[in-house]
């Protein structure tokens, strides 16, 4: 099998429709299954995916696919394209704070800590760059700094964008309050809920007032 290319199921499609090449050499070149494939040349895979050019992107030339039609037995090669490889989606690089700003992460950390408990440290520390030995350190006052340590809004110290930080801080509540939705603690629509053991509480007493009746009687 070739070299794994850019949107193989597109490239599927477009060799499939346009071609007379065999399943197995399109799912050789495409890196799928030989059923999928059949599955794509009966309408009942990739409906709705617009067949891509594997030719007209770089990633296969026309010698290659006319050895290809002339003998089932022959494997198409992948060629590296610069247009593909600049269509890869790129990895997002672990934020990077300037020096300047690297003072101010403990008293944006003492803001997250102070307004919103919520949040977790993995995602403070992915917002502002920093580590969660920091977070823990900040929050439990040991931190060799604690003591000019304020808490500042991170918008306001330039270590985030209002849209990062107000995206952070909705995720957050949202998911602390499935979490209380989960354990009774709140319902979705906000109502309180009780919890399983004060239901028990009340059968309990339901049923002791019925045997208390139940002797009077």
């Amino acid at each position: 099998m070739s070299d794994q290319i850019l949107m193989p199921k597109a490239t599927a499609v477009w060799l499939v429709d346009n071609t007379s090449l065999t399943f197995e050499q399109v799912a050789d070149f495409c890196g799928l299954h030989r059923l999928e494939v059949r599955g794509i040349a009966d309408g009942e895979v990739a409906r709705d995916i617009r067949g891509a050019d594997p030719i007209a992107n770089g990633q296969l030339n026309r010698e290659e696919l006319d050895k290809a039609a002339a003998d089932p037995k022959y494997r198409m090669v992948a060629q590296k394209s610069r247009h593909a490889e600049l269509l890869k989606p790129v990895k997002k690089a672990p934020r990077y704070t300037p020096v300047s700003r690297r003072q101010d992460r403990p008293d944006a950390i003492a803001w997250f800590v102070r307004n919103h408990p919520e949040v977790t440290d993995p995602q403070i520390a992915r917002l502002l760059g920093t580590t969660k030995s920091t977070i823990d350190s900040v929050r439990t006052r040991a931190h060799w700094n604690s003591a000019n340590i304020k808490p500042v809004d991170p918008v306001t110290l330039g270590l985030t964008t209002q849209i990062e930080l107000d995206g952070v801080v909705r995720k957050a509540a949202d998911k602390k309050a499935k979490d209380d939705a989960r354990k009774g603690i709140i319902a979705p629509d906000g109502a309180s809920l009780k919890s399983a053991s004060d239901a028990d509480g009340e059968a309990d007493q339901g049923v002791a007032h019925d045997a208390a009746m139940g002797d009077e009687d």
